[in-house]
Order: structure tokens, then C-alpha cells, then sequence
């Protein structure tokens, strides 16, 4: 799966007959470009080092930026923290901007320990990104499934949250509710493989055959990685079901502060009505429907987009305490 996205990607085919050697007196400005490169890349832009959570569980944290207030974004699911990168560096102009990787699948080599999946597992986790870089609270930005575990950690300890806001939320609820068609095939596939290793790896091509139809080539290489193994399936549908498995509702009412809830019209993946049903939930909630977008196309958010998150955190901050 992974040559075919990478190939595609690269579309290295197309070029190869046009492109001559490179002459060995010119070999040290390849070097240079390449430098320059990766000095302006994700990595130096935003270090990774690591953080233990509550329960024992290792965390990839990235950092970057400077400044009195500290952004703390929640990732989707299982996504690499460079899928945020847009989002790291409009913040990181003036603020300190913290995120994380899901626990139990970055660096993963084996079975292991078990760890927790459950959504309160996750939400610990963002309090532990933020004990460790000395925060006391920040403006919390959920993306996908990360915005059920903001709501759940803002629910929980409400004066760690300066602003809360939620983007294209994977929800779940406690009776049945409207789902995309995508979200019912995903979540079926996801609760099979969730059940053991070995049905894992039962389902894991059929996973790779709808993820790779639906997956835009431009961010493939990034929002595939949780696909690219049985082992990584399984522990990242444990995840994501602790999450759409958890019913939000419980914790709306506890949530007091203003809450931006953004989806889409036309959100395929998914479903406007879960977003609809959280805002009109929170006793300060205020519900943003754009005319297109998903949780895909979030990652690559443009000005306009990330300016709206800008002016809602600057307008309803809580003050510092």
C-alpha cells in the first residue's frame, strides 16, 4: 500500500527521463538545498521530545513558538503531528503552540503492554502535555476525534481552558445517530478489528482498499499511517472507538465556558449533525457551519479558516488565573 501512495506522490515517473546526473562539481550545492530544506522542515520547526502521561503511556510532544498564552491543539486520532503543521505555525507567530501524537502508535514495535484507549485515558494525556511545559491553561483547539477528547479534558478541569474550540468533531452519542456513509463502514471495520490482533489482520486489506479510494494523494502519505500495519490497525481502532464509543452528551452541560463548534455543509466524513447537536448541547456553545470541508481537507486550513479560530480565542478568553 505504502510503495503505491509514496510513487503516486512523488509521481518520480514522469521526470526521470528529463532529469540528467548531477555534476560532481555541483553536488555540494545539492547538499545546500537540502540543508535548507530540512532547517525549514517540521522537525526543526517543532522538536519532538517525549512526555509520560499519567498511566505510564510515552506521548511524541512537538513544541514551538513564544509567548504569554499557549495553544494547545488536540489531534485527530492516530494522524502524525505534521498533519497540524499549518495550524503550529499560524499560532507559533506569537504564542507557544503544544501537541502530541495518539498514545500506544508512534514508535510502536510489538504487541507490548496494553494501554488504556478509553477517552479519559486520552484527555489525561493532554493534561500531561501540559504539566510538563509548565502550563497552567491554554486555548484548547480539538480537530476530528480530538475535539471529543478536548470536550471531555474542558468537562473535567474547566479552569485549564482559556478558550475551547471544536473542528469537524467525530462524536459519539448514546442512541443511534446520523453517520455518514463513510462513518457506518468505518466504524464497522473498526469495531472488527478493534475485537483482537487476529481479526485485525482479518480486515486489515479491506481497510487499505476503502482508506486508499478515499484518501486525498496530497495527505495520503501522512493520514495512512495508522493503516500500515495489522499491529497499528488494532491499536488504532481501540483508540478511536474509545473515543466515538464515549456519549458526549454527559459532558456538555458541564462545559460553562464559549465553545466555537465548527463543521460543514457538505462534511462526507463526518456527520454536520453531530456538531449541530454538541453546539445546541453546551450552555454557551456557538455552532459555525461553513459551506464546504471535512476533517481532511481541515489539516490544510487556509487564512480565513485559522483567523476565525484566531478571533474566537482572543474575543472569549478567560482570563489567566
Amino acid at each position: 500500500m505504502f510503495e503505491r501512495v509514496i510513487s503516486e506522490r512523488l509521481a518520480l515517473g514522469e521526470v526521470l527521463d528529463s532529469v540528467g546526473a548531477v555534476p560532481v562539481d555541483r553536488l555540494g550545492e545539492v547538499d545546500s538545498l537540502v540543508s535548507a530544506v530540512l532547517a525549514d522542515g517540521f522537525d526543526a520547526f517543532a522538536p519532538r521530545h517525549t512526555v509520560v502521561s499519567a498511566d505510564g503511556a510515552p506521548l511524541n510532544v512537538y513544541a514551538a513558538g513564544e509567548g504569554s498564552e499557549t495553544v494547545l491543539l488536540v489531534p485527530a486520532c492516530g494522524m502524525p503531528a505534521v498533519l497540524a503543521e499549518s495550524w503550529m505555525r499560524f499560532f507559533a507567530r506569537d504564542r507557544r503552540v503544544l501537541t502530541w501524537e495518539s498514545r500506544g502508535l508512534f514508535g510502536a514495535s510489538g504487541p507490548g503492554k496494553e494501554q488504556a484507549t478509553h477517552i479519559g485515558a486520552q484527555a489525561a494525556d493532554l493534561f500531561a502535555v501540559m504539566d510538563h511545559h509548565e502550563v497552567r491553561n491554554a486555548h484548547v483547539i480539538g480537530l476530528c476525534g480530538g475535539a471529543a477528547i478536548a470536550l471531555v479534558a474542558a468537562a473535567e478541569e474547566p479552569s485549564r481552558v482559556r478558550s475551547l474550540s471544536l473542528w469537524h468533531g467525530a462524536y459519539g452519542f448514546g442512541e443511534d445517530y446520523p453517520k455518514t456513509s463513510h462513518q457506518h463502514g468505518l466504524i464497522e471495520l473498526m469495531t472488527a478489528a478493534a475485537r483482537s490482533r487476529t481479526a485485525a489482520e482479518a480486515v486489515h486489506a479491506a481497510f487499505c482498499r476503502v482508506m486508499l479510494t478515499s484518501t486525498p494523494a496530497d495527505v495520503a502519505h501522512l493520514v495512512l499511517y495508522p493503516y500500515a500495519s495489522a499491529e497499528l490497525l488494532y491499536r488504532y481502532c481501540r483508540l478511536n472507538l474509545g473515543i466515538t464509543g464515549t456519549d458526549v452528551e454527559t459532558y456538555l452541560g458541564k462545559v460553562a465556558l464559549p465553545t466555537l463548534v465548527v463543521t460543514s455543509r457538505d462534511d462526507d466524513i463526518a456527520h454536520p449533525e453531530g456538531s449541530q447537536r454538541v453546539a445546541a448541547g453546551l450552555p454557551r456553545g456557538q455552532l459555525r457551519i461553513e459551506p464546504h470541508g471535512d476533517h481532511i481537507s481541515l489539516f490544510s486550513a487556509d487564512a480565513s479558516l485559522l483567523c476565525v479560530a484566531e478571533e474566537f480565542m482572543t474575543r472569549h478568553r478567560v482570563p489567566a488565573s
